[in-house]
């Protein structure tokens, strides 16, 4: 019962995070790198974005 707590709480995060990058103007195809990256690397991938990359994101991108 925990493991699927924990698995929806990283599935609610995950799309919130693409909701998030896919907001930002920056080109099409990187936006889908990344999104893709994020989902492909869980956990790790969602603990960068949120406590390093969001704030850099949009600079990256461009």
């Amino acid at each position: 019962m925990i493991g699927f707590i924990i698995w929806i709480i990283g599935l609610v995060l995950t799309i919130k995070a693409a909701i998030e990058i896919w907001s930002l103007n920056a080109d099409v195809v990187k936006k889908l790198l990344v999104i893709i990256v994020i989902v492909l690397t869980s956990w790790i991938g969602l603990l960068f974005y949120y406590f390093y990359g969001k704030g850099r994101m949009a600079g990256w991108l461009k």
